[in-house]
């Protein structure tokens, strides 16, 4: 039966009723409502119409209580599709500063007040630390050794390395100097030096080619910031013309009586 069909004559509305939110004063309403004076009570609200009446109406009502519960479900979808994490992690973040703050201010309990149990709690506890202790200095001990001997081993490896490359060198030098006195002799008509003609100065030792390169290799490997050997007498000029037109120096862009040997290794 529906609710409007069997509501009492004078009484108000049920769904006012229960829009002022008064679930139980609109029950006790509809119980105690009296039927008009023109027409009998037993006629128009018998008892077997109020059971249903009140049927009817806790059943509107638990619809109303379904609905409202759906749309507090609803709004609670909705912020979880917008802002949840956010506001899980505040939330999150609030309770934990609060445990925070409580374990900071707490102060510590003591296990017990006698002096030997405490005693012996503390042997055990330092007993415990001393083998910790124990274990990462052996620990620490076989690292080091083993990175001695990585380091030792390196070392002779370096060491066996440039007795290897002097020797090389050596060879090379050796080689690069039967090359040069093969090929590019001293002059034969002044043998060792130049006598000049028509001077009073002395004969001047002319530097055999090899001695050239040495000079300019040496220069460059000391001073590679300042690799120019100035050009005097004892350079013969048609070793320097050598040089300089196969391209093994360059002369100073400033000072045409300077010249380094070209960076090969860069």
């Amino acid at each position: 039966m529906m609710l409007r069909h069997l509501r009492v004559p004078g009484a108000p509305p049920v769904t006012q009723w229960l829009r002022n939110g008064a679930r139980g004063d609109a029950m006790a309403e509809l119980i105690n409502a009296e039927p008009t004076k023109a027409e009998p009570a037993s006629e128009l609200c018998p008892l077997e119409a109020k059971k249903e009446l009140l049927e009817e109406c806790n059943n509107i009502w638990e619809e109303l209580e379904e609905c409202q519960s759906k749309l507090m479900l609803l709004g609670i979808e909705t912020l979880l599709q917008a802002d949840t994490k956010l506001a899980l992690l505040m939330l999150q973040w609030k309770a934990l500063t609060v445990d925070y703050q409580e374990c900071h201010e707490r102060s510590p309990e003591t296990i017990s007040t006698n002096p030997d149990l405490l005693l012996e709690l503390g042997k055990e506890e330092l007993q415990k630390v001393k083998n910790d202790l124990e274990k990462v200095l052996s620990a620490v001990c076989s690292k080091n050794k083993q990175l001695e001997e990585d380091l030792e081993r390196g070392l002779e490896e370096l060491h066996n390395k440039m007795l290897q490359l002097k020797t090389y060198k050596k060879e090379l030098l050796s080689a690069l100097g039967e090359f040069l006195d093969e090929h590019f002799p001293l002059p034969q008509d002044s043998g060792s030096a130049i006598k000049r003609n028509f001077s009073s100065e002395p004969a001047v030792e002319l530097l055999a080619l090899q001695d050239i390169l040495e000079i300019l290799i040496n220069k460059l490997m000391a001073t590679p910031h300042e690799p120019y050997v100035t050009i005097n007498e004892s350079f013969w000029p048609p070793y320097i013309e050598l040089l300089l037109r196969f391209g093994m120096a360059l002369r100073h862009p400033e000072d045409p009586n300077r010249m380094r040997l070209e960076a090969f290794h860069k």
